[in-house]
């Protein structure tokens, strides 16, 4: 078995399937695909990362698997089957050992697992007893992906092979099912922001000027690596002086200079579940007095807005009153004018100009994971609270950003061991 993270208790799997059947229609059978392996140039691949959804209910981190759920099975063995790469001769000398049929059994909790070469057989024949064909996709509402993926694909074929057989999606029911987190995937979030509080602090002590972006990056690899986490949750940002008002930039091959700030947004991912921080911090160690202003403005609203992530809020009202507090603090800075406030566009807010990104997003096996944003807060949500402040015009890009747990008795901070006040930084700088 390839991944390097500790083993996950097959429990939290068996859980996830036995609620996602409880969604499917009567004589209902549902396909998941591992994904692609991603060609590079040449004969070469890009890393493998599994589909989030497949991994959600089976645990299997591998390449060319398969599983097939059919709850109404006349064969109780062909309830949950799982198919697996086989691992011949040339596949172990060239790349190790794949899951054996025992390993898969105990990792997933499936009992029924056949080779990947098995599937089409037993797919055509367990068809026939099926109304329903349920097949997944990527239906994340940020995705813009031109690449055909392993699902884009199934759905036509099946489509051509199976055509008297009824095709309805699975991505409503996994939207469901995976915005709200299990105690066993809080506990795997909260290790990769464990081990994202590692590298933070191992990078307060190597910051200071001259150094180059990219060394920073390095260091936060290098931590994450020596932890055990898969890696990066998504591209780092290292963005040092005008850079820290780009919002996604990840090039991070400039030099720190003296008198600059540093906005560093980076997450570990751990058994492929997503840690996602932002932290700004001035690169000679010491904020300058309108650094320090527009930092505790944008902490201000943090915490703000961190009290507002509980059961029964929605996305609507959160984002009106956030952005209520953030317009406050633009004007204290002399940003924006009350009477900017009162001639704006509601399409195009005055605020916007300096805070242009939304506040939170959904976060779990993906760092922008599924959610129904149209749907009232729940206990189990965990979402990032990220404001920013961006003023090119004076190089200061300052965002902070934690991951928040919505708890049955209020919102619970999975980052509140990070420092992040703006002494506590430079104290640790010195």
């Amino acid at each position: 078995m390839n991944q390097r993270y500790a083993p996950i208790d097959a429990a939290l799997f068996v859980d996830n399937r036995k609620r996602f059947v409880l969604e499917l229609k009567e004589k209902a059978i549902a396909i998941f695909q591992s994904n692609d392996e991603m060609p590079r140039n040449a004969d070469c691949c890009y890393p493998f990362r599994q589909n989030s959804d497949f991994f959600y209910l089976s645990g299997i981190d591998q390449e060319q698997s398969i599983l097939l759920l059919f709850p109404n099975s006349p064969d109780p063995k062909f309830k949950e089957v799982l198919f697996i790469r086989e691992s011949d001769e040339h596949t172990k000398v060239w790349e190790g050992e794949k899951y054996s049929k025992a390993e898969a059994r105990k990792v997933s909790g499936i009992q029924t697992v056949y080779w990947t070469k098995e599937y089409e057989t037993l797919l055509q024949w367990l068809a026939a007893e099926c109304t329903y064909l349920y097949l997944n996709n990527n239906e994340n509402d940020r995705a813009k992906n031109e690449v055909i993926s392993r699902d884009a694909r199934l759905t036509p074929q099946t489509k051509k092979l199976f055509p008297g057989v009824r095709v309805e999606r699975s991505a409503p029911i996994m939207v469901s099912l995976r915005q709200i987190k299990s105690k066993a995937e809080i506990a795997l979030i909260q290790e990769a922001c464990a081990i994202t509080e590692k590298a933070f602090r191992r990078s307060l002590s190597f910051i200071k000027p001259n150094v180059w972006e990219y060394e920073i990056e390095a260091e936060v690899s290098h931590e994450f690596t020596i932890n055990r986490a898969n890696g990066h949750a998504y591209s780092p940002i290292i963005a040092s002086g005008k850079n820290s008002c780009v919002l996604h930039y990840v090039n991070n091959n400039q030099q720190c200079k003296k008198g600059d700030l540093i906005l560093m947004d980076f997450g570990a991912e751990y058994a492929n579940y997503a840690s996602d921080l932002t932290r700004t911090v001035p690169v000679s160690g010491k904020f300058s007095k309108r650094q320090k202003a527009v930092y505790n403005a944008v902490l201000r609203v943090m915490n703000e807005a961190s009290k507002l992530l509980v059961v029964g809020n929605t996305f609507d009202n959160y984002n009106a009153a956030v952005r209520c507090i953030m317009e406050k603090e633009l004007v204290d800075l002399k940003l924006i004018t009350t009477a900017d406030i009162k001639k704006q566009d509601p399409q195009n807010p005055a605020l916007r100009k300096y805070f242009m990104h939304g506040i939170s997003h959904f976060m779990g096996l993906d760092v922008h994971d599924l959610g129904d944003r149209q749907q009232k807060f729940k206990a189990g949500m965990v979402f990032t609270c990220e404001p920013g402040i961006y003023i090119p015009e004076e190089s200061i890009g300052i965002r902070l950003e934690n991951d928040v747990l919505i708890g049955v008795k209020g919102p619970q901070d999975l980052m509140k061991n990070i420092p992040i006040e703006a002494d506590d930084i430079e104290f640790l700088m010195r």
